[in-house]
């Protein structure tokens, strides 16, 4: 990535452009996730993105593949959702164990 231009608007703090090289499949899942969860930009969806993750740093490289996987298993039907109720009577399946 590197800085191309930046801009001191009156109503904020001066803001950097940055480029940023992604696969097309990529940009594709990234424009169909902004646009569902209601963001206004692809820009404005990167930003809260790269903020989380810097704010965030629990969240290792590790745990968002994990998170990509369940996913892909969500979506490809080799996993389904359950509700809150479910995970709740699960777990306390499992405090009954100890």
């Amino acid at each position: 990535m590197s800085g191309t231009d930046s801009s001191a608007g009156d109503d904020g703090p001066e803001t950097v452009q940055v480029n940023l090289r992604l696969t097309r499949a990529f940009l594709e899942d990234i424009d169909a996730t902004w646009e569902q969860q209601g963001f206004n930009s692809r820009s404005e969806f990167l930003r809260h993105a790269a903020r989380d993750a810097v704010k965030h740093p629990e969240f290792s490289r590790e745990g968002w593949k994990q998170i990509a996987a369940s996913e892909h298993d969500l979506r490809s039907g080799e996993a389904e959702l359950v509700s809150r109720g479910e995970v709740r009577a699960m777990m306390d399946r499992d405090a009954d164990d100890e």
